[in-house]
């Protein structure tokens, strides 16, 4: 079955719709997924979080405004932010016109590259939206 989203081969997943893209042995890069930024609608504005800004693993990181909703984006990994996306200040609809490239959110200097393995492959995380969609379009009939 091919989806209707975009999915990075190059990414882990969350299944609260967080991306993390691994670089090198200590870094990260994350944003939200394509599933996310189409299920926010038009992304208003982002609260980035502070350089040298320390997260634990399932903490809020970022929120962002949306015309549908406000939203938490949880940190799926422990680490220190080294970099955040500085263009989203003025233009955060880029998220939802590139979320794997132009639209990352930070990156992430990891603490724990174990956490890595708790998250979604490319092919896990499409199949739980595909399900995810299954239920929702069964909750509509």
């Amino acid at each position: 079955m091919e989806s209707s989203y975009q999915i990075a081969e190059d990414c882990l997943y969350t299944k609260d719709h967080v991306w993390v893209r691994p670089e090198g042995k200590k870094y990260v890069v994350l944003g939200v997924t394509d599933y996310a930024q189409r299920r926010l609608k038009e992304i208003l504005y982002i609260e980035l979080p502070n350089i040298n800004t320390r997260v634990q693993r399932r903490q809020p990181l970022a929120t962002i405004e949306s015309v549908k909703t406000s939203t938490s984006i949880y940190s799926p990994v422990s680490g220190r932010v080294v970099e955040v996306n500085a263009a989203l200040i003025d233009n955060p609809e880029i998220i939802n016109e590139a979320p794997y490239k132009e639209g990352w959110i930070a990156r992430l200097e990891i603490q724990n590259r174990e956490e890595l393995d708790m998250l979604l492959g490319p092919d896990e995380y499409l199949r739980y939206i595909e399900e995810l969609d299954e239920e929702g379009e069964a909750s509509e009939e």
